[in-house]
């Protein structure tokens, strides 16, 4: 069977403090043989070939770099793209189709980002042989008799025109310097950024420097960059990121309208509801992070998102996950009986030309309260108030609670390790039972936290503040950066640490599944972004997402075989049928 050996050399510590361990320990060094040698950068380099994959090395190692692994088939034997000795490799592609909208779904760390470089031309595949340079001719010829030698034959002959809009928006400040409406004019190939703009709620900030817009206005730019060129294929890396629920949905029926005109349009995307919402096909990829990357058979919409909850491919015959992924229909949370744990007055705050307003309410133990509404209407601010960040104008908090935060934008330490991050102020037995089995941060506690990928830092930042001495905990945007498992087993961390220590938790995020997949009650945000905020008293789960879905005009029903909430198309008989109800959330 092909053997898989990867070292993720970022996180090696050869030399500091790891004196060479792999190499000492490997049986076949210890024949006389050279299985793991040292490279060139002082790291080690295993031979694939000589590897018995006996773990020993994997299991030793201090730093978790090192992953062995034995795939099942030998139609792997040859990976579509390596990038170096000892890393990542993905096997197979998904195929654009006209008229339709392809959707990636996996793990963070599995190809999805690298399958679109592939077939955006950014990356030319070199089928394994990363010595030497790949050339499209191979390709071809490896793909011969398939429906992928066209497209590359295509693609290397410059006849496709290809429109990208990166995971990394960041970027867009770095290379262009000047207004918002000069970037759009540059790529607008269709004339039609008067039209795009106002759509996507970005006209307002074209006279604005692209280097003063906030992470939201800046998704949305690059969204409308790569809208506006006339082209054949269309390729979002996660376009929902930093964007509110009305935004990531109004972005999709754009995308879905996209795609009706004879466009191809392909997709990767960790917010459920709004994959399921704007897909026609989905690629499922399964394999280990950062080691290697399996892109699955296409599947209609429904069944590719309910495959990947389950863990298991039909088509395939293929286990990629030991526990399936399910949504408990649960009736909306009743009351506790137990007695307020904290009851906190109407707050009132004023920051610049921004109003905003709460009603009273009242938190109790063991609850999980979802924060609801869109961006710039005060969530934040509330959040900040309750964490004495903030002071409101009309009156005092103090709760005399133990309070543990985590804000949206995390600012590491830049010599700490993780580790030291949780030798103090921490429930060790908690965090071993409850938080580490679910979200595995110690595989990265040798690391520095500055050094961690936004994913990292989240889960860690998560993990800690679930972990630690406290009777309140704040959550702003827990499911940033990570992708949909992940999402998951927060909320379950999130909802077990609740429950077990009888905590209150306020979550504040724009993922309606992974909102109703931890909420108990919802605090719903109204008024008009930037100017005025309104804030109900934490409401029943079914009330809250009542109301706050009848204000988006988007109704959800629940799929019966995961009991994950889907949206709706918009005017199908099923949305009229439910606003015809009143039933715009599905319980």
């Amino acid at each position: 069977m092909p053997r898989i050996a990867v070292i993720d050399r970022e996180k090696c510590i050869n030399g500091e403090g790891c004196p060479f361990l792999c190499s000492s320990i490997c049986p076949v060094n210890r024949t006389g043989k050279e299985c793991i040698t040292l490279g060139e950068d002082n790291k080690p380099t295993i031979s694939e070939e000589l590897c018995i994959a006996c773990g020993i090395c994997q299991k030793k190692c201090p730093a978790s770099c090192i992953a062995i692994i034995n795939l099942a088939s030998e139609k792997h034997a040859v990976p579509l793209h390596q990038f170096g000795e000892n890393t990542f490799r993905l096997y197979g592609l998904p195929s654009p189709k006209k008229n339709a909208v392809i959707g990636l779904l996996g793990k963070n760390g599995i190809g999805k980002t690298t399958v679109l470089n592939i077939l955006s031309g950014n990356i030319v595949p070199n089928l394994g042989q990363f010595n030497e340079k790949p050339a499209y001719s191979k390709v071809i010829q490896f793909f011969k008799g398939k429906e992928e030698q066209a497209f590359f034959t295509a693609l290397s002959a410059g006849e496709l025109k290809l429109s990208y809009k990166p995971q990394n928006v960041d970027a867009i400040v770095e290379k262009f310097k000047g207004k918002v409406e000069k970037l759009l004019q540059k790529v607008d190939e269709k004339d039609k950024l008067q039209e795009l703009t106002k759509q996507l709620e970005i006209d307002s900030i074209l006279q604005h420097s692209i280097s003063k817009v906030s992470g939201g206005e800046l998704q949305r730019i690059a969204i409308a960059a790569c809208l506006l060129k006339d082209a054949d294929i269309y390729f979002l890396d996660e376009p929902s990121s930093y964007l509110d629920v009305r935004q990531r949905l109004r972005i999709a029926k754009l995308i879905r309208e996209l795609a009706s005109s004879n466009k191809q349009v392909v997709i990767v995307e960790h917010d459920l509801a709004v994959l399921d919402y704007l897909s026609d096909y989905i690629y499922v990829l399964y394999g280990e992070p950062a080691v290697y990357g399996i892109v699955g058979n296409p599947k209609s919409t429904l069944n590719g998102i309910n495959e990947f909850l389950d863990g298991f491919l039909r088509d395939e015959n293929v286990r990629f996950r030991e526990k399936e992924l399910h949504f408990s229909v649960r009736a909306a949370a009743k009351k506790s009986k137990r007695a307020a744990a904290l009851q906190y007055p109407a707050l009132k705050k004023t920051l610049g030309e921004f109003h905003l307003e709460t009603e009273p309410g009242e938190l109790r133990k063991g609850e999980v309260v979802g924060v609801l509404g869109p961006n710039a209407i005060g969530k934040t601010t509330m959040v900040k108030m309750f964490a004495s960040e903030l002071k409101p104008d009309n009156t005092a908090l103090d709760f005399s609670l133990k309070i543990a935060y985590k804000p949206q934008y995390i600012k590491p330490k830049k010599d700490m390790l993780v580790k030291e991050l949780f030798s103090t102020n921490i429930d060790t037995s908690l965090f071993e039972l409850e938080i580490e089995r679910r979200l595995k941060v110690k595989p990265l506690f040798e690391h520095k936290l500055s050094e961690l990928s936004g994913g990292e830092l989240q889960k860690v930042s998560i993990a800690y503040n679930l972990a630690i001495e406290s009777d309140l905990v704040l959550l702003v945007e827990p499911s940033a950066f990570i992708d949909v498992e992940d999402r998951l087993r927060v909320a379950d961390a999130i909802k077990s640490i609740v429950d077990v220590k009888e905590k209150i938790a306020m979550v504040v995020d724009h993922d309606i599944l992974f909102q109703d997949y931890v909420s108990d009650s919802l605090i719903v945000f109204s008024g008009e972004p930037a100017e005025k905020g309104f804030a109900s008293k934490p409401l029943p789960k079914e009330d809250g997402m009542n109301a706050f879905l009848r204000e988006m005009g988007i109704t959800f029903r629940r799929d019966p075989s995961t009991g994950r909430p889907r949206a709706n198309k918009p005017d199908s008989q099923k949305d009229k049928e439910q606003k015809k109800q009143g039933k715009y959330y599905y319980q």
